[in-house]
């Protein structure tokens, strides 16, 4: 599978890279290097709506072929939710914690050895992680091999960006790089500079340095960033969706139901699916067209196919 060759890949070149680094070299990594689909050019997507949790995201997984399509047995895994925010799961702002939780309990039936859930909070981290109730949902699990994880600062790397256009170097949370897979859980919601946030821009919350000078040339720089990190599976929550005065929301007006989610292991295809939930199309939403345009993914509903 192209997949399990792009991130074993990403861990070879970051071993190799780090090992350089120590005599003074800057790591390099470049997905671009490695094919995005499969050689028909066709990518599958999942859209499922439901509103037992649990069953929606056994039921979006399935029609995937299951978790253990992305997680082989004896792996390590990040589960990456959007936890940016000092909200409550009813406003919308970040990841549904009965979503998160329900992801982490596929993976370890999939039988991964270990699995991180973690997130680079904008508000105080240790409020986020609480009212966000993902902390409390994970830990419910009752699992030693799940954490959840405050990051570490002392953790991040500056890597050499290859293809880079907007980044040439960047810090970057080596967790997430190291780990065998990494599975990309965000939120479906407006956002008030890129009009909406999806797979793409989630990416954000595994790099380090000042986030919001990407924020003048942010399509680039999205595309950039995710030339490094890889998601194996991006799954976007759209239980609720926060259709105003995003990312960071707070009003409960501003909160839809939907009770929907959408899968893909090409990023691209679930962020242009999950522009239809408020009323975009893809070609008008920027981060999306570049990221397409750079090879990460697919928004050509020719090559999608809807399972």
């Amino acid at each position: 599978m192209a997949q399990l060759d792009r991130r074993r890949f990403v861990r070879q070149s970051l071993h190799g890279a780090l090992a350089a680094a120590t005599l003074g070299t800057l790591p390099v990594l470049d997905l671009l290097a490695l094919p995005a689909r499969a050689e028909s050019g066709r990518v599958a997507l999942a859209l499922r709506e439901g509103q037992d949790i649990e069953r929606l995201v056994a039921d979006t997984l399935a029609a995937l072929g299951g978790m253990e399509k992305f997680v082989g047995r004896g792996e390590t895994v990040v589960v990456k939710p959007n936890i940016g925010w000092d909200r409550s799961p009813e406003t919308a702002a970040n990841t549904n914690p009965l979503v998160v939780r329900a992801v982490v309990e596929h993976c370890l039936e999939a039988g991964a050895r270990s699995v991180q859930v973690f997130d680079r909070s904008a508000n105080d981290a240790r409020r986020c992680y609480v009212n966000s109730g993902i902390e409390e949902a994970v830990n419910a699990i009752g699992s030693d091999r799940v954490r959840v994880e405050h990051m570490d600062r002392r953790a991040y790397r500056d890597i050499a960006i290859k293809k880079g256009v907007e980044l040439t170097n960047w810090p970057f949370y080596v967790p997430a790089l190291e780990a065998d897979r990494f599975i990309n859980v965000p939120i479906a919601k407006h956002h008030g500079l890129s009009t909406v946030t999806f797979g793409l821009k989630n990416i954000m919350g595994v790099i380090g340095g000042n986030r919001g000078v990407l924020h003048r040339r942010l399509s680039e720089s999205l595309a950039d960033i995710n030339t490094v990190v890889h998601s194996d599976l991006t799954l976007i929550d759209a239980v609720r969706i926060l259709v105003a005065n995003g990312p960071q929301g707070g009003r409960l007006e501003d909160v839809r139901r939907t009770d929907t989610l959408i899968a893909s292991a090409d990023i691209v295809a679930a962020d242009a699916a999950a522009c239809s939930l408020f009323g975009h199309a893809p070609e008008d939403i920027e981060m999306i067209t570049e990221a397409a345009r750079r090879g990460l993914g697919t928004m050509n509903p020719e090559r999608i196919v809807r399972v």
